[in-house]
């Protein structure tokens, strides 16, 4: 879906930035500027705008979000970073409509969109509204204590992760799938992955690689001790479930997006599925995920002649940002 037919007076584009590094300050008064500029309205979030104020004074009136501008007049979020600042805008857009839009700061990330030379045409095509709008599957996530009371509820865009808490000791966890009981076992943790997150945290505990367009949940069990211990992938529809078992290696902690935790004491229950409301990103080129999965690991595809039979010798420089072999 486009959001170019959208007519709005002005658009409202929330920044989402940190202060960490002078490149992405420089580029945030690049981009607010641009904005400006174009008859865009920026914004920041009130912990960004004391950080980068704080560096770049020249930022200290940009308007607030939810002081200034309410999060459902947000048009589009832009963000400068890699996947985690990403992550992390979808997170402050969570309860709005915006689209998040990647600008890589030398990251390789999967989330980002663009590289840092596109800027300028990014920022003007953010205001013409000329992007679609990709929709990724996101998991909805509770805890219930062992008498069944809900006790935290959260989501997650990559993934949610139950952990032992202590070094030199496992967790004791039951898998569930609809509410029926599959495998018990001993491990360092599990973890359920969407296909975003499939080449995150999944991918490093041994989990499928599962393209974005794939409607599909992966289980991925972290050195488990157990007979039936391996990587499972399942439809959307289904409930999947983890209980902490009592005992001696009782007690966990669940992550999501490595970015919000709860404590596990034995006999909690983490119930997983999926989210009614996705996250939506904005694309201003098609995306062709092998060449994301290429670049990100750098693998080794000198060789391939593909139709045209033109021998490639370098995988990185002369793979298409986009388009692809219908």
């Amino acid at each position: 879906m486009s959001d170019a037919g959208r007519t709005m007076t002005q658009r409202r584009i929330l920044v989402v930035a940190h202060a960490h590094r002078d490149d992405t300050v420089e580029a945030a008064l690049r981009i607010v500027g641009a904005l400006r500029r174009g008859g865009a309205v920026p914004v920041l979030h009130p912990e960004d705008r004391a950080e980068l104020a704080a560096v770049a004074p020249a930022l200290a009136d940009v308007p607030l979000l939810d002081h200034d501008v309410p999060l459902d007049d947000v048009d589009l979020a832009i963000v400068l970073g890699g996947d985690g600042t990403i992550l992390r805008a979808a997170e402050l857009v969570r309860e709005g409509t915006a689209p998040v839009l990647g600008i890589n700061m030398g990251h390789v990330g999967f989330l980002a969109e663009i590289e840092r030379d596109d800027m300028d045409e990014a920022v003007r095509r953010a205001i013409a509204g000329e992007y679609e709008v990709e929709e990724r599957l996101a998991l909805s996530v509770k805890v219930r204590d062992r008498l069944g009371e809900v006790v935290y509820e959260t989501w997650a865009l990559n993934e949610a992760s139950v952990e032992k808490d202590m070094p030199g000791r496992m967790i004791e966890l039951v898998l569930e799938i609809d509410g029926r009981p599959l495998s018990s076992f001993g491990a360092d943790g599990c973890v359920i992955a969407t296909p975003t997150g499939s080449t995150a945290y999944g991918f490093s505990a041994g989990g499928p690689v599962i393209w974005p367009s794939v409607q599909a949940i992966a289980v991925v069990p972290v050195s488990a001790h157990a007979l039936f211990s391996r990587p499972l992938v399942v439809g959307p529809e289904h409930a999947v479930a983890l209980e902490v078992k009592g005992g001696i290696a009782g007690s966990g902690v669940l992550w999501c997006d490595g970015r919000r935790s709860h404590p596990l004491p034995a006999g909690a229950r983490v119930t997983v599925r999926r989210a009614e409301k996705p996250v939506r990103l904005a694309r201003l080129h098609p995306a062709v995920f092998t060449d994301r999965l290429v670049r990100k690991f750098q693998l080794p595809v000198h060789g391939w002649r593909g139709p045209t039979g033109t021998m490639m010798t370098d995988a990185v420089s002369i793979l298409p940002l986009s388009g692809g072999d219908a």
